[in-house]
């Protein structure tokens, strides 16, 4: 289960709302509709998480692009929602690094439906994207210092991340009134 939320911060503090993310297809698209959510510029963050698995920050402030963290990318990989968010340039990976190299498939019969050994490697089977992913943090955990959580603090939370970082920056209850 995912809970996504945008937070604008606005001369009266923070305002909250839950946002679907079935019209959003790239990093992009998530960064204009965190933009429509304030119009004075001022600084919108994303929040997203599914359940204890991992969750990301996008921090957009005006025209500028759009910063990133995400708590554990591997996991993340594994979610339409999470592939919004790891970008090529985020895994430090060019463009088009994730095509599949038909050179490197172990094409050993086990693709026609044949079980694989069980001391198989699990992610042996797995080409493209998702082995280039790593596992743990990426993006920038400093996102968030200028507002109160520094990134320590940021790479240390787990579990309902999403509400510590509001409470953390004094809109727990905005954020609540949205859940």
């Amino acid at each position: 289960m995912y809970f996504a939320a945008l937070l604008a911060r606005t001369e009266d503090g923070w305002e909250a709302s839950d946002t679907e993310l079935d019209d959003v297809e790239t990093l992009s698209d998530l960064a204009d509709l965190a933009r429509e959510a304030s119009p004075d510029e001022d600084t919108v963050l994303v929040l997203i998480e599914q359940e204890g698995a991992w969750f990301g920050v996008v921090r957009v402030d005006g025209e500028d692009d759009p910063r990133i963290y995400v708590s554990e990318a591997a996991a993340a990989a594994r979610s339409s929602y999470g592939e919004i968010l790891l970008t090529d340039e985020l895994l430090g990976r060019e463009p088009g690094d994730d095509q599949t190299d038909l050179d490197a498939l172990d094409l050993d019969g086990t693709e026609d439906g044949e079980p694989e050994p069980a001391d198989a490697d699990e992610d042996a089977g797995t080409v493209g994207s998702a082995e280039s992913v790593p596992h743990g943090p990426v993006g920038d955990p400093g996102l968030l210092e200028d507002l109160g959580i520094d990134a320590k603090e940021l790479r240390a939370l787990d579990g309902d991340a999403v509400n510590a970082i509001a409470d953390a920056l004094g809109a727990a209850d905005v954020l609540e009134a949205v859940r």
